[in-house]
């Protein structure tokens, strides 16, 4: 047998039985050797390795075994295995570092990251103080040039002036001047010489205060200042007397500061140090909007994970969980599916309302644009806008024009840190013509009607010279539009009256139309009927909605209509349907959706809005919708009883005579407020307060379809107006006087559209609790504020609902949206939960990184 034979025998199956054969016995003696060979060398090398072990490898035990974290903490090696079974066997590697995938590893990189984040943000902080108002007097002024002022960053917010010259003398600190406010983390000090600042810095510079290091840095000078400046404090008559003095003056220190500003390093300097307005107004400007879309659905679905995870925690125990929890898992863990996101139709200058602050920029001119920075962080430069994608190059006109008004006005611009001046805040509106394809290249052109609201404050100021400073501006804005090319639209414009310390005017804070030139001859005025009418129009899926002054309206109004349509889509409307609009502001929703369904019920809480809707109504010639003034939570109740309460009628048709009886109620109102003019609604609504006035609430600009408007418009035509008649709109709308019959529909649909805090508990535990309502359409313009409301729709209740007193329980303060509505499960009455059925995203801000989103809700 020859030697290749011998060997496949002996690696085969039959190598046993081929040597023990007789006839090969021979042959086996002379083969077999080099195999037996091997076989030495195997063992003498076994033995070696079990003499090398018993010296650990020193990567022994330093990864964890991955085998056995997936099979259930059991492994095939035993405690032979080389890998560590559990974080208890885990040993560092000889870098003194831990396997990247342990719990300790990963502990270890959050504390770095995490210091790296404060250091890099107190750096942030520190580099981006622009307080452009920290300096009243000509004298503190001056010390801020030489280097003599500082700004201490990271105060606590609560500290005030006094609390920082306590700390400063508490370590020996020598200073001059020194001030905080409170709701601050900025602070600032003034010294008398460069060795006081020296000893300062040394002394202060990376010292901890509470859990932060103290920072100290620079404050921007101001070389604008101008004498105007004290018109506020000033007699009336030395007011007028001077004011053509001030003006030259301020026209030559105008001069005199563009000519020095390039030799400037100082200003240079301060430049360089600050930020873009660009960034920080539209931070996604430089990316490709394809790349805009796709890094917002990820961020989206990032945030719908936490549904699914809180919605898991919350489940009670013994409770098995939901079927769209389970199928999660198939899905990457969102709760639904994320269909997309719908991008916006225009995406450059998409913006119908623009708020311009008024203030200085870092070069100390007075700037008619936005923030640079959050203010309690330090920052009150003002920057133009004119390199900002989302505003209207008309609005950056006017913006213009208004800033060129101010380098000659005598009154004095808003001090943020001081709460006193007189300019504070300019408001673009505009309102676009109907059924004109919006040109991409050229969206100005379809912007037929404009509104300008100019806050200011007229606190210890005579009212001659305020007037006067009207005049003088209302001319200006007039010039300004009819030289402009192509010329400006201009509508109406608006005075608010607001001493508050924040722009957010209150309700009761007063509106004023002023007159404006004509065209043809700036000398005069025009006539006062022909400025009655504060409010300019817009179109949405082709109905005309009339927008007061502080009225809300949606900013993107092409994409307003793709959010509509969608929202109508995926609740499928009917004949038979009846619509709950929740939060439902001038109605815009509910009216684009009214000839899609039976009727439609809107839920408002301010007085003046639902009186617009109704006028809205009117407008559009829309007669089955009927809205409620009250609070959501205040009226939900009965107005679910009132219509949900009874069996719908499946045979037959429906009781047409109950349905006309309420409109021609609601109708009767309109009309009656019709009579009288220039009154607000009354004392009737109590739930709502007194809204005769402005209702300027604050909500975010993604709060689609909401719309609040001043009780003051005085337009005769079939829009209506708010007067005192319109009393009897609170009496009709309240929560008592839903005892009428009315019609009953097989369809009930509920479309929210609350602002960012989200829905109230009491509204989404009757939401939950109701079992006709089968179908619920949520749009949110803050995701996760949506998530905090699913999570109490959608988690099963427990089976008996828990009842705690949290009285003295203030652990509440510290916990996430999420947790909360995870505790508030815990009490939610028996009933059958929501299930997300899909989701969508809608892009209404471009070059941001908001997004509306929208999510269906069944069960």
């Amino acid at each position: 047998m020859s030697t290749e034979t011998l060997n496949t025998k002996i690696n085969g199956e039959d190598s046993t039985e081929q040597l023990h054969s007789p006839e090969t016995s021979t042959d086996l003696t002379v083969e077999i050797t080099p195999t037996e060979k091997r076989k030495r060398e195997e063992t003498e090398t076994e033995t070696e390795t079990g003499q090398q072990q018993q010296q650990p490898n020193p990567l022994w035990k330093t990864s964890l075994c991955s085998y056995f974290r997936r099979n259930d903490n059991s492994c095939s090696h035993g405690d032979s295995c080389r890998y560590a079974h559990g974080e208890s066997e885990l040993r560092p590697r000889p870098d003194n570092t831990w396997d990247p995938t342990s719990e300790r590893a990963k502990k270890i990189a959050k504390k770095d990251d995490d210091g790296d984040k404060s250091e890099n943000k107190e750096e942030e902080k520190c580099n981006d103080v622009m307080m452009t108002e920290a300096l009243d007097n000509e004298e503190e002024c001056s010390s801020s040039g030489t280097g003599l002022s500082k700004c201490l960053v990271n105060l606590p917010m609560k500290w005030s002036s006094d609390n920082l010259r306590c700390f400063l003398k508490q370590h020996d600190v020598t200073f001059k001047s020194a001030k905080k406010k409170k709701g601050m983390v900025v602070g600032f000090v003034t010294f008398e010489n460069p060795e006081q600042v020296k000893s300062a810095l040394k002394e202060l510079n990376g010292k901890l205060v509470g859990n932060k290091n103290l920072k100290v840095g620079d404050v921007i000078p101001r070389p604008f200042e101008r004498k105007g400046n004290s018109a506020i404090s000033s007699s009336p008559a030395s007011q007028q007397g001077e004011k053509q003095t001030q003006t030259g003056d301020s026209l030559d220190s105008t001069k005199i500061s563009d000519e020095t500003e390039a030799e400037d390093p100082l200003s240079s300097d301060s430049v360089l140090k600050g930020r873009s307005v660009r960034d920080v107004v539209t931070p996604l400007a430089n990316v490709p909007y394809a790349d805009q879309l796709e890094q917002k659905k990820s961020s989206l679905m990032q945030t719908l994970k936490k549904l699914t995870r809180n919605a898991r925690k919350a489940c009670p125990n013994g409770v098995s969980l939901p079927e769209w929890i389970l199928k999660s898992r198939e899905i990457g863990g969102q709760p639904c599916k994320l269909e997309g996101i719908i991008d916006s139709p225009l995406i450059e200058g998409y913006r119908n309302k623009c708020e311009f602050s008024v203030g200085y920029s870092v070069l100390g001119k007075p700037t008619v644009g936005f923030l640079l920075g959050n203010f309690r962080e330090g920052v009150t430069a003002v920057e133009e806008p004119v390199n900002c994608p989302n505003v209207s190059g008309i609005a950056c006109k006017y913006a213009a024009i208004f800033q060129d008004f101010l380098q000659q006005s005598t009154l004095p611009i808003w001090n943020r840190l001081n709460n006193t001046g007189f300019w504070r805040q300019l408001t673009v509106r505009e309102g676009r013509m109907p059924g004109k394809k919006v040109k991409v290249e050229n969206s100005d052109a379809s912007i037929s009607e404009v509104m300008l609201i100019v806050q200011v404050c007229t606190l210890a100021l005579d009212d001659a010279v305020v007037n006067d400073e009207f005049q003088s501006m209302a001319k200006a804005f007039a010039m300004g539009a009819s030289s402009a090319s192509p010329t400006l639209p201009l509508t109406v414009l608006v005075v608010q009256d607001h001493t508050g310390i924040s722009n957010v005017a209150p309700a009761d804070a007063p509106l004023r139309v002023l007159p404006f030139p004509k065209r043809e001859s700036y000398s005069e005025l025009q006539a006062d009927n022909a400025v009655a009418e504060a409010k300019i129009h817009d179109f949405i899926n082709g109905l005309r909605f009339c927008i007061s002054p502080t009225a809300f309206f949606q900013v993107n109004t092409l994409a307003a209509e793709k959010l509509y349509s969608l929202a109508g889509d995926w609740a499928s409307l009917g004949p038979d349907t009846l619509l709950f609009d929740v939060c439902c502001g001038t109605g815009t929703i509910g009216l684009t959706l009214a000839n899609r369904v039976g009727m439609v019920v809107g839920i408002e809480m301010n007085a003046s809005a639902v009186s617009d809707a109704q006028r809205n109504a009117e407008i559009n010639g829309i007669k089955n919708c009927r809205f409620i003034c009250g609070k959501a939570e205040d009226v939900m109740g009965s107005v679910l009883r009132e219509y949900l309460t009874s069996p719908p009628k499946v045979d037959g048709i429906p009781d047409i005579q109950e349905n006309t009886t309420s409109t021609e109620k609601t109708d009767s109102i309109v009309n009656a407020s019709e009579t009288d003019e220039g009154s607000g609604i009354g004392s009737a609504t109590a739930p709502i307060g007194n809204t005769d006035s402005t209702d300027n609430t604050v909500e975010p600009e993604g709060k689609a379809g909401l719309e609040r408007t001043n009780g003051t418009s005085l337009s005769e035509s079939s829009a209506g107006c708010i007067t005192e008649s319109e009393t009897q709109l609170g009496k009709s709308c309240s929560s008592d006087n839903l005892t009428t019959s009315v019609r009953h529909f097989k369809n009930v649909v509920a479309i929210v559209d609350p602002p960012r805090v989200g829905l109230h508990p009491t509204v989404i535990k009757l939401l939950r609790t109701n079992s006709r309502l089968r179908r619920l359409v949520y749009i949110s313009c803050n995701p996760e504020s949506l998530v905090a409301n699913a999570i109490e729709l959608c988690t099963p209740s427990p089976d008996e609902a828990e009842r705690g007193n949290n009285k003295n329980n203030r652990g509440w303060r510290n916990m996430s949206s999420a947790s909360l509505a995870r505790h508030r499960t815990k009490s939610m009455p028996s009933s059958e939960p929501f299930q997300p059925v899909k989701a969508m995203a809608v892009d209404l801000f471009p070059h941001t990184s908001h997004c509306e989103l929208v999510m269906l809700l069944e069960r």
